[in-house]
């Protein structure tokens, strides 16, 4: 908990900073933009699937007329580089860009920079990737967030795994990055919390020189069960490795392994029929036209993050014509009240920003939950 409100706390300072250095942008007042422009905010240069959903639902929006006549425009931003660029590019997008909005696909503490930028200019701020439940605890009016928490998916995991399926031998498997490490402790919370006796845990830093040793003791444990919070490269390795030992065992873990930006299609294929994560119920014919739309123009089957990009931005394109105008505000009560059907599922926030709705343990096929 330390760690956390100290970055929390260092987040708050370089946002502060670097956003009164920004003031002076939004003085210098110009022409009046003739684009309707949304800035889109990626944890590095290599995550094209993220630029890729948010740049089809643009296509869509500006082929039925944009906003009124108004071409929508994104603006995309990367966060590569020292600890703080994550500021500066939000800074960047909101005075000098002068955009309606922003969304974001990037890591947690990433995301703490960027909702402290949004909060201080009143520009609404739609994460479409990270899970950090500790985003929507500031209670911050101007934050959305398109994918279920990492509590949201904690508790889903645990039903599955404690009440349905009624597992005991039940391994548990995590890393130490932010955002692993976010994911791990909800669910051991929701374990602690029920009263459950804790399972067994591997640090795979403990043992990332010897990942055959470790599918090894989870075989040795006789699990029912194994629950990753690992990177998507990491749980693919260990997936390689538990696929050579028979019988499997059920494989479990959050949304954010299945990332096509770090691994390629045919490598999240290694997941078919063994990982299963917590989602909302993604439906079949909007989800089949996305696809074929999305793979027609850029030649490759869409993703979970490019949906969730694909989502967002269509959220925020629906908001800005309701609103009307670029007003931040307008905005905000728009999405605050949107009742949207996307490709991920029905998208509604609650009083938090928090997405609302039923998620459940499903299998992924193609790199993404296969709910139809």
């Amino acid at each position: 908990m330390r760690s956390g409100k100290k970055i929390y706390q260092a987040c708050l300072i370089i946002a502060a900073a670097i956003i009164a250095s920004g003031i002076a942008f939004a003085q210098d007042s110009s022409q009046p933009e003739r684009s309707v422009k949304i800035g889109l905010l990626i944890q590095d240069n290599s995550w094209s699937a993220a630029i890729h959903g948010a740049e089809l639902a643009i296509i869509n929006a500006n082929n039925n007329g944009g906003l009124n006549g108004r071409m929508f425009q994104l603006v995309v931003r990367s966060m590569e580089g020292p600890w703080g660029t994550g500021s500066k590019q939000a800074v960047d997008l909101i005075f000098r860009e002068k955009t309606w909005a922003l969304i974001g696909l990037h890591d947690g503490r990433n995301a703490h920079l960027v909702e402290q930028a949004a909060t201080k200019s009143q520009v609404v701020f739609l994460s479409a990737w990270s899970a950090d439940p500790t985003l929507s605890q500031a209670f911050v009016p101007w934050f959305f967030n398109c994918v279920p928490n990492d509590n949201q998916q904690a508790e889903s995991l645990f039903n599955e795994i404690y009440e349905i399926r009624k597992f005991r031998n039940i391994v548990v498997v995590h890393e130490n990055d932010y955002d692993s490490g976010k994911s791990h402790g909800s669910f051991m919370n929701v374990v602690k919390m029920s009263g459950s006796p804790d399972p067994l845990q591997f640090n795979l830093e403990d043992n990332v020189q010897e990942t055959g040793i470790l599918t090894e003791k989870i075989k040795e444990s006789d699990a029912d069960c194994v629950v990753l919070f690992c990177t998507p490269t990491a749980s693919l390795e260990l997936i390689r490795q538990i696929k050579k030992n028979n019988p499997e065992p059920q494989v479990f873990g959050p949304l954010s392994i299945l990332n096509e930006n770090e691994q390629p299609a045919l490598e999240l294929k290694l997941f078919d029929n063994i990982l299963s994560v917590p989602s909302g119920e993604w439906p079949e014919a909007e989800h089949r036209k996305f696809s074929q739309e999305f793979k027609k123009i850029y030649g490759y089957e869409p993703g979970v993050a490019a949906s969730y990009s694909y989502d967002a931005m269509s959220v925020l394109i629906e908001a800005v014509r309701q609103a009307g105008k670029s007003d931040y505000e307008l905005i905000q009560k728009s999405i605050k009240n949107l009742q949207f059907n996307g490709v991920t599922g029905p998208i509604r926030f609650d009083d938090k920003g928090n997405r609302m709705g039923k998620f459940e343990i499903v299998k992924t096929r193609n790199g993404v939950p296969i709910t139809f």
